[in-house]
């Protein structure tokens, strides 16, 4: 490389610095962070050599934004480095532990002057699937957050409200069903829900979208609800009803979220052309793959081999050797969206997939806990959609867990 940009990104402004193969500061600018300042970058990078055949490549501290964006809309290698990274080799220039923008912006020019085979660019996503991951990861956002407002609300009802809990504890939902919430909305005290009418619970639990046997719900949480509880000071009980409102609001709107989101994920992921080989493997519907695609993504230079897919979904583990040390475990570092993706797709693969079922219980039997043999399983099957989607076939159970044939969606694995 003739020469190589660093950026120094921040909120408002950018520092910039360009070096060229030996080392010497060729330009260095603050540009603003709108359209103005970007055009300074173009013009300061031109200065220096760049051309639409032969663009100057650029690393930088980040992967989103709209800098990163127009950067890559350009046509120009971006490399988005580790901070962490980026500290180490600061400190390789200076020992003094002195730090600025400007000399941050010149570190990350020559980690790319140095070492750019050891980093990768950014991958050429399709727009199709960088809108994808937006979706996708909102609504992963949305269903921790909606986790989170779940556990808030039944933490507080802990305190003055056993009866709800009581009532909705063998549904699977818990807290999150319709119903629950519908009562709550009607009757966010025990004193409130101690004096509902069957009338009224008919019509909430029917509101909720109950269809069948109303009559016989009513009266089941009308009976719980007619217990003798322990209850609150009467001031102290309405004030933590109104709390439960509040709670119960941001509830409602987590919830809302999630189911809005998911509908959005779903109807962009099936109109990408992977989306029929990802849906073909055994416990990957939608969403799920949405998901994951939104992670590998559709470039698929980005994992030339299934060994490298599966060490950023963190299936893969890693080993940490030292003289006579030697020790292999699971690895901490890892893209966490697709690790958390990995554990609900081979969780929904066991019931899914018999091939999926006796490898897992064959993990078990070699002595795996129960996460270690999941994530076995994930890592196996992460090896199969990586050569699924390379070859363009989808998933075949016969092949993909044949213990007599050792075909190459088997040896994927």
């Amino acid at each position: 490389m003739r020469a190589t940009c660093g950026i120094d990104w921040a909120e408002d402004h950018h520092d910039v610095a360009v070096v060229d193969s030996e080392a010497r500061l060729l330009g260095k600018l603050r540009i603003s962070d709108d359209a103005a300042g970007f055009q300074d970058l173009l013009r300061l990078l031109a200065e220096h050599g760049d051309s639409p055949d032969d663009p100057i490549p650029v690393a930088i501290e980040t992967s989103r934004g709209l800098l990163v964006a127009c950067l890559r809309a350009s046509g120009r290698s971006v490399y988005a480095i580790n901070p962490l990274a980026v500290a180490r080799y600061r400190d390789r220039h200076v020992v003094s532990r002195k730090k600025s923008d400007h000399q941050d912006a010149v570190v990350l020019a020559n980690i790319l002057r140095t070492g750019a085979a050891l980093h990768r660019p950014l991958p050429g996503d399709s727009d199709l699937v960088k809108a994808i991951a937006v979706l996708a990861r909102a609504q992963q956002d949305a269903v921790w957050d909606r986790t989170r407002a779940h556990n808030r609300l039944r933490s507080h009802l802990r305190e003055y409200y056993p009866a709800i809990l009581e009532a909705f504890a063998g549904k699977r939902e818990r807290l999150l069903a319709r119903e629950a919430r519908a009562i709550l909305a009607i009757a966010p005290t025990p004193g409130e829900a101690a004096r509902l009418s069957r009338a009224r619970l008919r019509s909430a639990v029917t509101r909720a979208g109950r269809q069948c046997r109303i009559a016989a719900e009513a009266d089941r949480l009308l009976e719980v609800f007619r217990r003798t509880w322990l209850r609150q000071p009467a001031v102290v009980e309405k004030a933590m009803g109104r709390q439960t409102l509040a709670l119960l609001a941001q509830l409602d709107a987590a919830c809302q979220a999630c189911d809005g989101l998911a509908r959005d994920t779903e109807e962009l992921f099936l109109q990408h052309p992977d989306a029929e080989i990802i849906t073909s493997f055994p416990g990957l519907a939608a969403l799920t793959g949405a998901r994951l695609l939104a992670e590998i993504g559709d470039d698929r230079a980005r994992f030339g081999r299934a060994s490298d897919l599966k060490a950023c979904a963190g299936s893969a583990p890693v080993t940490r050797e030292s003289g006579k040390s030697r020790r292999v475990a699971h690895r901490r570092i890892k893209n966490s969206r697709l690790a958390a993706t990995g554990r609900h797709w081979a969780f929904a693969a066991l019931t899914a997939s018999p091939g999926a079922h006796a490898h897992y219980n064959r993990r078990r039997r070699s002595g795996d806990r129960y996460h270690a043999a999941l994530r076995n399983l994930f890592n196996r099957m992460l090896g199969q959609l990586h050569h699924c989607l390379t070859s363009r076939q989808s998933f075949d159970e016969a092949i993909a867990f044949s213990q007599r044939t050792r075909s190459p969606l088997a040896a994927a694995a």
